[in-house]
Order: C-alpha cells, then structure tokens, then sequence
C-alpha cells in the first residue's frame, strides 16, 4: 500500500509547539498520564499506530517502558533493554536517531512476546538527552515498510528536544518513587533603621517583606494546627488550589518571558502528579496526623532524599519540593487565605537567589529583593534589571532575623534600605517618585541619531538579557544589539535548552530588530554563572576555569546546536553577528570560527535555511589578549570591550567578593592603557569595536572612552537615555584631552585627582 501523502511541515509545526507541551504538562492528572498522553500526541503528528517512552534507569541501567500507544498496555514496566541492546537500546548507545524501514531485517532487532510488536516494520527512535545525561528513547512504529523518511526523522528530533526536560522530571519521579519505597523561630530584630547598601538593580519599593532562609527552615517553621484545615477535604482542596496557582503562574510567566520559561513549574507539576507523593500526605492525615504536619513530614522525607544525591541536578530539585511544600501550607491555612501568591506585592530578603528564583518571584509580581551576599554585577542582579526589580545587596545577614511581613522601603536607586520607615520617610520618597514619574512623562521622544555636541555620531546600542527589554531598546532607538547573554535561556531552565527551543529566541530576538545590528554571544557560563543541572568537578577557583569558551568548545555536542540553532535564526537577516566570549588565545579564536563553519556545513546537508557567513568577532576581556592584539584584529571582523572580566582579569579581583572590593578600579592605569591598546589596534585594522560593560553607561568612563576614539557603546536599556545625555553634551577636543591625562599618569592617586576635577567622577563607583 502507498504512503498516504503529507505536507513536510505541518508535524513541523505542531510537535515543536511549546504551548501544546505546557497544555499536556498541566492538564494530566498524574506522571503516567502525561507519558501516555505525550506518545499519543508523538504518534498522532506523525501518522503513526504506535508511539512510546522508554526511560532510563541509573540504578539497573536499563531502558524500561514507561508508556506506549498501540503496542500491549501490558508491556509497560516489564520490557527492559540495557544500552546497545535492540534498536531501542542501539539508538540511545549511538545519541543519535534510528530510523530502519523492515525492523526485522536489522541484526539488533529484539522481539518482546509480551509487547505484540512484531507486525510493525517501519521503526524510528530519537534519544532523548540532556547535556550528558541519558534521559530515555521516544520510538513510533508503523506496519508500512519504509514509512518513516528524514523529515519525520528532523520532526521527532525537535519533539524529543522538547519534550526532554519535562521528561526528564517524570523519569526523576520514577526514580525517587523506588528510593522511597526502600529507603526508610529566632527571635524578630524590631527595628534596624537605615542600612546601607549596593544598588544591583535601580527602583523604589515599599512593601512587607518574606524572608528566604536555607535550609528547611521557613518549611517547617511552626504555626498552630488551629490555623490550618484539619481534614483530608481540606488537604485535597489545598492540593487542587496549589495545581491551579501554578497554571495561571505559568501562564502569566510565559506572557513576561517568551525565551519559553514559561515551564520553569514543570518541576512542580511533575512532583504534584506523582501519586506517591500526594499519596503520603493522605495516608498520613489518615493515620491521624494533621494536614500541615503530613505536608512537612513528607515534604522533609522527599528533601533529604533528594539533598543527599551525588547529583548536582538532583540536589537542586530540593528548592523545588520546599517551595510546593509551602505553596501547599499556604494553602492549607484557613486565615490569609485571599494572599495565595507567596510573595506577591512583597520585598524579598534571601542569603542568595538562583536565576531561576528571581523568575518564580517575578511571575509572582514581587516588588523588590534585597540579598544578604553577592555583587552587583551577579547575574541575579542582571536579570533583576531586566525585569525591572529593585534589588539591593547589603552585607547584613540580620536582615534575615526580621519577621514576614515587617514594612521595609527599598531605595535601590542610591541602595539604601529603611526598617519600618516611619511617615515622614515614605512620604519624601512617595514624593520623589511622583516627580520621576511626571518627569519621564514630560520627555519628549529620543533622537533618530546619537550626537555628541560637536556633532560625533555615536552608535548606541543595547545589551539584551530577556527578550522582553527589547520593546524599551526600540522605543529609545537602540542602533541595534550590541550583546545578546544567550546564557540567561540556560540560567533560568532546570535542563541544557536544545537547538529547537533556542533558535525561537534567537529568531524572535532578530525579527524584533529587523534590519540592525544583532550580536550574539555564544554560552558564557562559569564563574558566578553556574548551571544548577551541570554535573561537574567543584572548582577550587572557578572564575579561572571551565567557562565561557573553554566550556563550549569541551562540549562540542552543546555548542554545535546553539551556533545551529543561531545559523538558523539568522537565515536572512543581514547583520548577525555571532561573539565569542572568553578568547585567551588565536588558536581558541580558530577553532570557535571552525564550530561555526562546521555548524553551517551541517545544516546545508540537512536542506535547513540559514545565514552561512555571519560576521564573527571576540569578546576581549584577559589580559593575554593585549600583546596578540593586532593578530587577533588581522582575524576577526570586530572586537567588543567586556570591561566588567576585563578589570576583573587584569588586576586579579573578584569583583563579586566583598573583601577586597576596593581594589576593584576601573580607573586603574593598566586598565584604561589596555583599553586604548585595543581601540587603536582596532581602528589601524579597520575594524569596528565596542565596549558592552559597566564602564559604557559611567559618564566619567564614557568621557574617556570617546576621548580615546571609541564611538560604540552597548549598554543595558534603561541606561540609553542618561549615556545619550551625556553624550550630547560632550565636546569631544574636551574628552580627548581628558583621556590623555589620564594615559599619562601611572599610579592611582595621580588618576583621582584627575577624576576629581570632573564633575562626572560622583559617579566612579571607588571615587
């Protein structure tokens, strides 16, 4: 019988619909059901009688059935295969698709009796993998020899990219669901007053606070049964409400954030869905023991089983279970109850946040965050700009002493925190916040062009960390994307994101700046950046180890689908950019352009469209860069200044430890010497260069660096309007003599007083 036809992109479409996922992901009642669910809808795209999961187990090493459609129900949970054992076990051994046209005919086939699969020739199966670790096979058969071709194969591949982070949360269940079944208040300070600190990210808020604490404290921090529902009921009723809760915070997270994070719950569902785990809680409510002391008893069981796992990933899932334990006591409590949301409408004090956190606080409308460690320039400060969250960072870990729901006023434009302002207080900042406001609306609209006073045209341009900034860097013509950080898709998910869910971010991120420059920086991670789920050797100084580039090119499996997933995103668009962070050396410069070349080669054999000649440049931040420079300048098609590593790298300065946070200066003459080295190295080799770090938006180092000769700036959005004041008033015979002075002198003391003799130095952050 002739394969019945169908048009190559309509599966396309449909299985890499994230909106579907999240819609099964929410709607199943249980862990089995959305397997059972996920290889119906696998099956139903691609015309085929048969679809199923196959997961893997660390413990056996086995890949066992977990769900299927259209072989034997029977089947699921007894047919076991090692790895390399039958076509199922051959694909997860090879990480890479098996498409075979008569199953029979292949010296690896397998029969299962049990699994009535032997009239189905036609076989596909696609691993399903994360980073390093073997999460399953998704398989879909059909009687029809050679029913499956290679679309359907590139088809599955973006279904099973999809599809592996949630899968991966069902196959830790199954996995925790075994162990289980074997494995048997300080006092409040009142009032502190005004307490100095860092502004991260600028803002005002005045709100109760809820403080995070580690550890299982606020979990199971006591309350009186008498505040709580007392039956079973009650608990099923609190259960139902948490599942909803998380829907609707889904839903608004997805809305904020199109980078797709709108899964960042996936986690809960998945641990809502295992029936053990809810199961517990009941058995235990009727075995006599109150709902909120099941929900803890539980909640403390499953956190130090997953606390006490030699994984990474899995340890960081113990957030997950504290935080739908108290999402669960909340709702459980009979008084407050119209304040579901655990942080809405509040300032959030914690010790430390993972990007991940700060995206539940922001789906939950929090007004600010204050942290008790880390700098200024962390990524959770990052991201808190983005999303427009007043954070402060203030070394006072009494802070967490203080009582929820103690008001507290976050100035996090100057970095002050006030405990229990009294009126006067509120209404002074009250005030000045009603006149920002009629302030901005008073500005008319931004220029078409970026002018210095003696007319210097400027090129401005933004750096982007959600793509939701990109509505501000159009509003105030931004002349493109100066820097792209395509690591905060990687911070904010609990898996490695795939090439199908990059390149829509990369898409959405090029389509929205249509016709400007676009640059995009290749993964940056290390240091302070780390990814919970990465499984890797604690480093003794990580800021010196595997990050940024050298981490790409070890795993050359994750940066080859993230430069395919940007080729892709790219096809068209006239300047796209591709950055590579980190570059120490030519040869790391050689082998990252080969990636890309590598990369593009791959996709012309798939037939996929992309962009085979983006213009590739560096970012220079090590000091071992400067003696190369015009080598590197010979090579590459531009250069971007990330001042940020750059004085961190030269003067050996973590700039995120408080303890030596004053010899982290910007205005140290090897710094400002090396960055005029690269600007004149540049400007000899015709080549365009850019600063995208906190120096670009400091007057005083915007002064200088247009002194030097630099005209591109890439600055996070919000600070366009106040660099394009600067600028406009800036005489550039002015900034040249200044920047000479400056080259001129070599020790700090001599660089101050120079600095003071400026009124921009009120803004050195070590005047």
């Amino acid at each position: 019988m002739p394969r019945m036809k169908r048009k190559k992109g309509d599966h396309f479409n449909l299985l890499c619909d994230i909106g579907e996922l999240a819609g099964l992901l929410a709607g199943s009642d249980n862990i089995e059901q959305f397997l059972q669910q996920t290889v119906v809808m696998v099956a139903r795209h691609l015309d085929a009688p048969v679809g199923s999961i196959y997961l893997y187990e660390e413990a056996t090493r086995h890949l066992v059935l977990r769900a299927t459609v259209g072989l034997n129900p029977a089947a699921v949970g007894k047919v076991r295969l090692s790895i390399g054992e039958g076509l199922v076990g051959k694909t997860m051994e090879r990480k890479r698709h098996l498409r075979e046209g008569r199953a029979s005919g292949n010296p690896h086939f397998k029969f299962f009796e049990e699994a009535d699969e032997a009239r189905f020739e036609s076989f596909l199966a696609v691993p399903l993998i994360r980073g390093d670790q073997n999460i399953g096979v998704l398989v879909v058969q059909h009687e029809q020899e050679d029913y499956f071709d290679e679309v359907d194969a590139m088809a599955l591949r973006a279904t099973a990219s999809q599809l592996a982070g949630s899968v991966e949360n069902a196959r830790l269940m199954f996995h925790f669901q075994r162990m289980g079944s074997t494995t048997p208040v300080a006092e409040a300070t009142d009032r502190l007053g005004l307490i100095k600190g860092e502004s991260g990210a600028a803002g005002f808020a005045l709100a109760p606070i809820a403080v995070f604490k580690s550890g299982h404290g606020p979990l199971l921090a006591y309350r009186p049964d008498t505040e709580f529902a007392s039956t079973l009921a009650g608990f099923r009723k609190a259960v139902d409400n948490t599942h909803q809760q998380l829907k609707t915070l889904q839903a608004r997270l997805a809305q904020r954030l199109p980078e797709s994070a709108a899964l960042i719950f996936e986690a809960h569902f998945m641990i809502l869905k295992d029936a053990r785990f809810v199961a517990r809680m009941a058995e235990k409510i009727e075995s006599g023991l109150s709902p909120p002391e099941a929900v803890r008893s539980v909640a403390r069981y499953y956190m130090d089983l997953f606390s006490s796992s030699s994984s990474a990933y899995l340890r960081e899932k113990t957030h997950d279970i504290e935080d739908l334990a108290r999402r669960i006591l909340r709702n459980l409590r009979q008084i407050g109850t119209d304040d579901t949301d655990l942080c809405s409408g509040r300032i959030v004090i914690a010790r430390e946040l993972f990007p991940s956190d700060v995206l539940k606080l922001a789906s939950e409308d929090v007004r600010g965050i204050i942290l008790v460690s880390g700098g200024v320039t962390s990524h959770v400060a990052i991201l808190s700009r983005s999303l427009q969250i007043p954070l402060v960072i203030a070394d006072r870990p009494d802070l967490l002493d203080l009582p929820d729901n103690t008001p507290v006023l976050v100035d996090a434009d100057m970095g002050n925190i006030y405990v229990n302002p009294d009126r006067e207080v509120k209404k002074r900042f009250q005030a000045r916040e009603t006149a920002k406001k009629r302030a901005a609306e008073t500005t008319g609209p931004p220029p078409d062009e970026t002018r210095t006073a003696d007319g210097l045209r400027v090129h401005l341009m933004a750096n982007i960390n959600l793509l939701g900034e990109l509505v501000l860097a159009r509003r105030l013509r931004a002349d493109g994307v100066g820097l792209y950080r395509t690591e905060f898709p990687f911070l904010v998910r609990s898996t490695f994101p795939s090439e199908e869910e990059q390149m829509p971010i990369y898409r959405r991120l090029i389509e929205e700046m249509a016709g400007q420059v676009v640059t995009i920086r290749t993964l940056d991670i290390g240091g302070e950046k780390n990814l919970p789920y990465l499984d890797s050797t604690v480093e003794a100084n990580p800021e010196l180890g595997l990050r940024s580039i050298r981490f790409s090119l070890r795993y050359g499996d994750i940066f080859a689908q993230q430069l395919r997933a940007i080729l892709r995103a790219g096809a068209g668009a006239a300047q796209l950019r591709i950055m590579f962070p980190m570059i120490s050396s030519i040869d790391e410069l050689r082998q990252a352009r080969q990636a890309v070349a590598e990369a593009a080669a791959s996709l012309a054999v798939d037939g996929l469209e992309h962009n085979p000649t983006p213009k590739l440049g560096m970012m220079v931040e090590l000091p071992a860069v400067l003696d190369i420079i015009d080598d590197f300048a010979a090579e590459v098609d531009f250069f971007s200044i990330g001042t940020n590593d750059f004085i961190q790298y030269m003067l050996a300065v973590d700039r995120c430890n408080k303890t030596v946070a004053d010899y982290y200066r910007p205005y140290h003459p090897a710094v400002l010497r090396g960055i005029d080295r690269v600007v004149r190295a540049a400007r000899c080799a015709g080549k365009e260069v850019a600063v995208c770090g906190e120096m670009g938006h400091m007057p005083v180092f915007i002064t200088f660096l247009i002194g030097i000769g630099l005209t591109r700036f890439s600055v996070d959005p919000q600070f366009i309007p106040q660099v394009r004041r600067h600028l406009a008033a800036l005489d550039t015979a002015m900034a040249a003599a200044f920047a000479a002075a400056l080259l001129k002198e070599t020790s700090l003391s001599a660089m101050k007083e120079i600095l003071n003799t400026h009124p921009e130095a009120c803004h050195d952050p070590n005047p």
